[in-house]
């Protein structure tokens, strides 16, 4: 089959069954992943420390306790940081990094290994390969601010003062922009697996919002949800949240309390969904509507209701400018929204290696006057969002009913503009 166009304008080829073949077996999906992180070890690395300031990074984790860094700079099979691990990377004069790790156990192709633990203790050997190098600058994880900045444990810093000594520790300095940048940036491999890996998730919400899984009168929101859980695990991918299906109807606001749960005609659905696979997350909102018995079409004030969401895509997109805080996007993304007349609310994420990603906040859904640190960093191009929002519309045929049109899309920001990878929602799903 040749990509088309669902009804809702984002790309998807029949059910989601159809994409198992595309979805590589574990082994293979290894090769890809171990691919990617070689090229970006390599090239996005030694470009990110120069421009971050850093001479060194040093990422401690012990098993299971990982720093949320440590995963992303590993390869695959390595599911955990065995007994303690600890990587050094040391941007040398010529450009290039050396990358080492100290470890019991070998990372071949990856790092070089240089601690013997029957010849030295393993911060003692992280002494003399910092005092070998002599950086001028090291970078740790530690940050008030940033979650994926502040990996180093308590115990694991108090261990590496006490080896690397007053002289080296006045060097090191929180490495939060380092990690962010680190989790944020995409390949251009990645960026041209991405809207596949998105357009899974179309072909999964797609099946979902049918008569092929929902038939009104019968089934509940919760059985939409369980269903979208399962085909995600049977597909072979993970999901990385709950996913979660809503009910906004005639006299059931989308904040209403005591939220009914079975799917009747004439109900708008709204859903909630995302998943890994290489590495990479996905998250997607979209609607579909019920069809009354004689009805073959969503009320207009719906469909009003969605143009007005994909308007406030529009105008977010248009305020995503590279060098711009998430703060600064979101000041000028509602300032724009009101001028046109859209009841808007914007708490877009970043999305990657995490399904809540390193990178610019912008807005939370309580937070529409900015966030503080975190809405303080700056959009870089070559990264990926969630660009999630929303827009209120009353709708004349439920009474001037307030409707709450929910829109969120897994996109690229490269080449200094917005992508809707695989697409985007631009007309209700019918059932």
């Amino acid at each position: 089959m040749m990509p088309m166009k669902n009804d809702s304008g984002a790309h998807f080829v029949g059910k989601a069954d159809d994409y198992r073949s595309k979805i590589r077996p574990l082994r293979q999906r290894a090769k890809v992943k171990n691919r990617w992180l070689k090229y970006r070890l390599e090239t996005i690395l030694p470009e990110i420390m120069k421009r971050e300031g850093f001479d060194m990074w040093i990422v401690a984790s012990r098993e299971y306790n990982e720093d949320p860094v440590m995963m992303t700079l590993l390869p695959d099979p390595m599911m955990y940081a065995r007994r303690r691990t600890i990587l050094v990377f040391h941007l040398r004069e010529d450009g290039t990094v050396e990358r080492v790790v100290l470890s019991r156990y070998d990372i071949k192709d990856f790092y070089e290994t240089v601690w013997d633990p029957d010849e030295e203790e393993q911060y003692a050997c992280l002494a003399r390969i910092v005092k070998e190098r002599d950086p001028k600058s090291i970078g740790i994880n530690v940050s008030e601010t940033f979650k994926f900045g502040d990996g180093l444990t308590h115990g694991d810093y108090t261990l590496m003062a006490e080896a690397l000594g007053e002289e080296y520790m006045e060097r090191t300095r929180g490495a939060e922009r380092l990690a962010i940048s680190w989790l944020e940036r995409r390949s251009e491999a990645e960026l041209d697996a991405y809207p596949g890996i998105v357009e899974i998730t179309h072909a999964i919400v797609a099946e979902a919002f049918s008569g092929g899984v929902i038939h009104p009168g019968i089934t509940t929101t919760d059985d939409v949800v369980w269903w979208m859980r399962q085909k995600i695990l049977d597909l072979g991918l993970q999901a990385w949240f709950q996913p979660s299906v809503d009910i906004q109807a005639p006299g059931q606001s989308h904040d209403a309390e005591d939220k009914r749960k079975l799917i009747q005609p004439g109900d708008l659905l709204h859903c909630d969904v995302g998943f890994y696979y290489l590495n990479l997350a996905t998250d997607i909102q979209q609607n579909a509507y019920v069809l009354k018995r004689d009805e073959t079409d969503a009320p207009e004030g719906l469909k009003d209701a969605l143009a007005d969401g994909n308007r406030l895509q529009d105008i977010l997109a248009e305020a995503m400018v590279t060098g711009r805080t998430g703060n600064e996007i979101l000041k000028a993304a509602l300032e724009r929204a009101e001028e046109e007349g859209i009841n808007a609310s914007i708490y877009t994420h970043p999305i990657g290696h995490h399904g809540h990603a390193a990178g610019p906040t912008i807005g939370l859904w309580d937070r529409q006057e900015g966030v503080p640190g975190r809405g303080d960093y700056e959009l870089f191009d070559d990264t990926c969002h969630a660009l999630e929002l929303n827009a209120k519309r009353e709708v004349p045929e439920w009474g001037g009913q307030k409707v709450r049109m929910a829109l969120e899309q897994t996109v690229a920001y490269t080449g200094g503009k917005i992508i809707f990878l695989a697409g985007r929602q631009t007309k209700l799903y019918r059932i």
